[in-house]
């Protein structure tokens, strides 16, 4: 072997070796690694590791009873916009999801070019062609395809699924919350509707009670300063259904919107608290109530979506290689673009090392690493709401109950009272005031008793929406229906 052909040899090894230590150890510094923040844990959050003994059902609403509500949820869940928008974007992340698991394959492409050019006469083409017109014409096609050798391509895929999970979960989550949505609703206009019937009842006491006082004064039994008084009440009760009245009529039109119709959809629409029959209350919340609600899960998809970000920024320092090649026929002048020797072919493959980007690339790698804190930390936050709010209704129910059992007692007595006024009454023993006076304090009690029957349904739609309303976790068959 002569001096220069060793020497062009040691050349070539020593090119290669230095080409592959830049592999190695060219690409830019990640810098030290990030320890994301800890997600909690069901024990953390007061749960037990015990299955909750109470479950929302699918369709929950139903358990109460009254198939005009029923009716309502079915139709929201059809119609209302807001929960329109909530499909609407999970159908987007989900388009979302499979653009990017399409991009991660081979890519093959067909093209089919005609130019007809006037070529310079003055320009780097030489003669013949320079200063003449030609016809050229290129069919080509192309296939590139980029190897996922440091996992780039797979955290995109698994980060754009997380985010369609999420969306999914989100939509179940909105659903829930219009059927609980329109459950309170239901129940506050019922409560509106009894507490007028009770509102009646006072207003035909108040006028018995003023047409009795102004005989007593004609009598000479009462003065002038009772009369005024009993006049005086009863406008003050036709003013207190008139409110009522105007709050019925704002229930039936969100009612009306709520479930996606004109606001003057229901003007008859009367529901009564008597129809709503209380559902179970559990006695333990289990570990297993983060699995169903579907905000929780949504939540916790975004934090896997956020750490594929995070895995993907970390594979930008990585080297990208991208194989690509080409077939087709090219020819200036079409009548010979079929020919043989048009024919044209080659390989392009391609490496990308960054070397002299590391500040950038650490500055998009601690931005995501921020986003993985700011998606554990929403987490964290989602679990410890929805531990609250249905430990909130739990102990709301509770609560209740014992209210219940003395506002029982108050109404008895209240009502054995107005017994024995009327009971004297007859027996000429006592005044017909007194009676009228005794009824007041049961009609009292009847609007408490119409307040706490009404907060007793309205916390367990609390309960049922905080138990996840029935919701079933299917997110994760959502891979299956992206990948086809």
């Amino acid at each position: 072997m002569s001096t220069r052909s060793a020497l062009a040899a040691h050349l070539a090894v020593s090119a290669v070796a230095l080409a592959a230590a830049l592999l190695l150890v060219g690409c830019a510094n990640p810098g030290p690694a990030h320890t994301p923040l800890a997600q909690t844990t069901p024990a953390a959050a007061g749960l037990t590791a015990a299955t909750t003994d109470v479950v929302a059902t699918s369709q929950w609403w139903k358990a109460l009873g009254d198939e005009q509500l029923n009716t309502l949820i079915d139709t929201a869940l059809q119609g209302n916009p807001s929960l329109a928008v909530s499909r609407a974007r999970l159908e987007q992340a989900v388009a979302l999801s499979q653009v990017r698991e399409a991009a991660n394959g081979p890519q093959a492409t067909l093209g089919v070019d005609a130019t007809r050019q006037r070529y310079t006469a003055n320009g780097l083409v030489p003669a013949p062609i320079a200063g003449n017109t030609y016809n050229s014409g290129t069919v080509q096609a192309t296939l590139s395809w980029s190897p996922d050798f440091f996992g780039q391509h797979a955290a995109e895929l698994q980060a754009a699924l997380g985010q369609a999970r999420a969306a999914q979960a989100d939509a179940a989550a909105a659903a829930n919350t219009l059927a609980a949505q329109v459950g309170r609703s239901y129940v506050a206009l019922a409560r509106l509707v009894a507490q007028r019937d009770v509102a009646q009842r006072a207003l035909e006491q108040r006028e018995e009670q003023r047409k009795l006082t102004q005989e007593r004064t004609a009598a000479g039994l009462d003065s002038q300063v009772e009369l005024t008084q009993a006049q005086a009440a009863v406008p003050d009760a036709r003013t207190q259904i008139e409110a009522l009245d105007e709050q019925i009529t704002l229930g039936r039109r969100q009612l009306a919107v709520l479930t996606g119709q004109a606001p003057d959809a229901l003007p008859q629409l009367t529901p009564r608290l008597t129809a709503l029959q209380p559902t179970a209350v559990p006695e333990v919340l289990g570990a297993d109530l983060l699995g169903r609600r579907p905000d929780v899960v949504a939540a916790r998809w975004r934090v896997e979506a956020a750490t594929q970000g995070v895995n993907s920024a970390r594979s930008e320092f990585y080297p990208n290689i991208n194989i690509g090649a080409f077939i087709g026929l090219n020819s200036l002048g079409l009548d010979r673009l079929f020919n043989g020797s048009s024919r044209q072919m080659g390989v392009t493959p391609a490496l990308r090392l960054p070397i002299f980007d590391g500040g950038r690339l650490r500055a998009q790698l601690g931005g995501r690493a921020a986003e993985l804190d700011a998606a554990i930390a929403q987490y964290n936050g989602a679990v410890l709401d929805a531990v609250k709010e249905a430990g909130d209704a739990v102990a709301s129910i509770q609560s209740l109950t014992r209210q219940q059992a003395l506002q029982d007692e108050a109404v008895a007595s209240a009502e054995k009272a107005y017994r024995f006024a009327q009971e004297r009454y007859r027996a000429g023993l006592g005044n017909y005031l007194v009676v009228l006076s005794t009824e007041s304090q049961v009609l009292a009690q009847r609007r408490l008793a119409v307040d706490l029957r009404a907060r007793q349904l309205d916390t367990r739609l609390v309960l049922m929406k905080a138990l996840g309303g029935g919701w079933t976790d299917d997110t994760a068959v959502l891979h299956t229906a992206a990948a086809h």
